[in-house]
């Protein structure tokens, strides 16, 4: 019983990690993102603490953690519950790849009658796309798993209550009933559970759904296309609490914060943080390619302390862009808007995917040196093209009975998963270790540096960024969103099927490899934090110009690589018609 003899209920909140290629969960000292979802849910769980849904007498207490940067030992959390009157254990924001670990997790859990629930894009993507829950579903309710399909805003204290009385129902699905998220409760983590994360970054989402149609994403098929999105007021709120517990930095997690119908107010609000009471805070976001054609945006961005965008690129293929539904790319404005984030001074990440039907070896190696040559972006994230469960890619390919991985862990965008029409398995894998390779070239690091202080921006902050990126392909084999600081490895933490090693085996293995990492990644920092002072201290920094950094002219159809393939000239042939079509009906 808890104080003043009032029962305890005991909520404890886990974001799954997924194993890497040897069986060994994913982990670090610390992580590189912070879990939105575990922060939703875990101000949503205050939240019912505070109102006592569970009655007057029962005290919620709850807790959170993230296996990316903490070790989740099932006998404690079992522990914790059973000291306490009743209590359960949520598996939050659980992808497709997290989905087997979340299982292994929820097995051990299960041996000792904990009650278990798991919710994320997995289990929302699935029952929303198939008409058949799929056989790792049916595993999870076999086992007495409570499966949560939507969004936990005005939900989430039926499945307390439903865990407290001890009846929870196999399946809670609100997929067709996504709820308005303004005035609801707060994202909040701990401040120590932030601090784990590198940066001390802390995130939450301003908005949720988009409107695009693009076939690879799994966001229009759980969130919807419609924008719900938390108030101006809301945000400005979420900005001073944690501000007020030492957090600085903050990810804007909306797909397309662009597409936010009230993102002009929201920046209003934090530009006032910023300027007015003279707040230390700084944003990342991610948009689509035409966010520069809306009046002050960008320079919006900058006042309110933007310093990095991601941005769904995607490829410069426009054949490609137009398969995957991606019509609201348009090569014809890329060098514009990436300009205008260079005038800006923020760092730019773009989103590119290796695999689209139209890719050869050849064309990707192709295009990635047109890139370097002539877009000024900063980082370049490649992605397998993946059919995540929830997408319409995946529907398509499963009603057709085409083959694909059955090991879920894989899908992580890191990992092949199906097979491909004019490459074999081996060449598309070669050619996604070989385009981080050529585009993460010590040169072309110099020139994006080169870019960057010529027109005064954090060139510091993307000397790390650059070294993260390049050794976490070269030094971990890891995606850089996978890849934190100091990897974490514990010898009985390893996925059922694999051997447990012997100790006189594993510590040295992992020490040796942990000194040898250690000492790679010291040495790619020094050699390139030498680049970057040498940049720094050219009086001439500012003079720099290149191909890329050119401004826009209007010959760029004639002049640039990036127009001169076939299916270039189609489609500005198409948009050159089109523009005539439009031009005669506005006359």
């Amino acid at each position: 019983m808890g104080s003043g003899g009032k029962k305890r209920f005991c909520l404890v909140l886990v974001k799954p990690s997924h194993y890497d290629d040897d069986g060994y969960v994913i982990q670090w000292f610390r992580s590189p993102i912070p879990s939105t979802s575990l922060a939703a849910l875990y101000g949503l769980a205050q939240d019912c603490a505070d109102r006592r849904v569970l009655g007057p007498d029962v005290e919620i207490e709850v807790h959170a953690f993230d296996e990316t940067n903490t070790r989740i030992r099932c006998d404690r959390l079992a522990a914790m519950i059973d000291a306490a009157d009743a209590g359960m254990v949520m598996l939050v924001g659980v992808q497709s790849n997290q989905f087997p670990r979340a299982l292994d997790l929820a097995t051990t859990l299960r041996t000792r009658d904990i009650p278990v629930a798991i919710g994320g894009f997995h289990v929302s993507g699935t029952l929303s796309m198939l008409d058949d829950a799929g056989p790792d579903l049916k595993r999870a309710t076999a086992m007495g798993v409570s499966l949560f399909a939507g969004e936990a805003e005005g939900r989430l204290e039926r499945v307390l209550q439903d865990a407290d009385a001890g009846v929870l129902a196999p399946l809670y699905n609100f997929m067709d009933d996504l709820p308005a998220i303004e005035g609801t409760p707060i994202p909040l983590l701990a401040a120590e559970t932030v601090r784990r994360t590198a940066g001390g970054v802390t995130s939450f989402d301003a908005g949720r759904g988009c409107p695009f149609q693009c076939s690879f994403c799994t966001i229009i098929n759980v969130q919807g296309r419609k924008s719900r999105r938390r108030s101006p007021a809301d945000v400005e709120k979420i900005v001073r609490l944690n501000y007020a517990e030492g957090m600085r930095s903050f990810f804007i997690t909306d797909d397309n914060f662009a597409r936010n119908k009230d993102w002009e107010p929201i920046l209003d609000r934090l530009i006032d943080l910023r300027e007015v009471e003279k707040l230390n805070i700084g944003f990342i976001i991610q948009v689509d390619t035409l966010c520069h054609r809306l009046p002050n945006f960008i320079e919006k961005c900058a006042r309110a302390g933007v310093r990095r965008v991601f941005i769904g690129l995607e490829n410069i293929n426009p054949d490609n862009l137009l398969g995957a539904k991606k019509r609201q790319n348009k090569i014809t404005e890329y060098r514009e808007m990436l300009l205008a984030w260079k005038a800006a001074r923020v760092v730019t990440y773009a989103g590119y995917i290796l695999g689209f039907p139209n890719d050869t070896p050849a064309s990707i190696a192709h295009d990635i040196d047109v890139i370097k040559r002539e877009l000024p972006v900063d980082l370049l994230e490649f992605f397998y093209l993946t059919p995540l469960p929830g997408c319409e890619d995946h529907r398509k390919l499963v009603k057709a009975g085409t083959p694909l991985d059955s090991d879920l862990n894989r899908y992580d965008l890191n990992h092949v998963t199906t097979a491909h029409p004019r490459m074999s398995r081996e060449e598309w894998e070669h050619t996604y270790q070989s385009a981080w390779r050529r585009y993460y070239t010590i040169d072309h690091i110099k020139t994006v540096l080169r870019r960057l202080a010529s027109v005064g921006a954090n060139a510091g902050n993307a000397l790390f960024l650059l070294t993260w990126f390049k050794g976490s392909i070269d030094f971990e084999n890891m995606h850089p969103l996978e890849c934190g600081f100091l990897r974490r490895k514990f010898r009985r933490d390893r996925r059922p099927g694999f051997l447990i090693e012997p100790a006189w085996r594993f510590y040295p293995k992992y020490l040796t490899e942990t000194a040898v990492n250690q000492a790679r990644w010291i040495w790619l920092y020094l050699r390139l934090r030498r680049l970057y002072l040498r940049i720094k201290n050219d009086p001439e920094r500012s003079r720099y110009t290149d191909f890329a950094m050119a401004a826009v002219a209007d010959d760029e159809e004639e002049t640039r690589a990036l127009f001169r393939t076939a299916a270039a000239q189609a489609y500005l042939t198409q948009e050159h018609r089109l523009a005539k079509i439009r031009q005669g009906q506005a006359l």
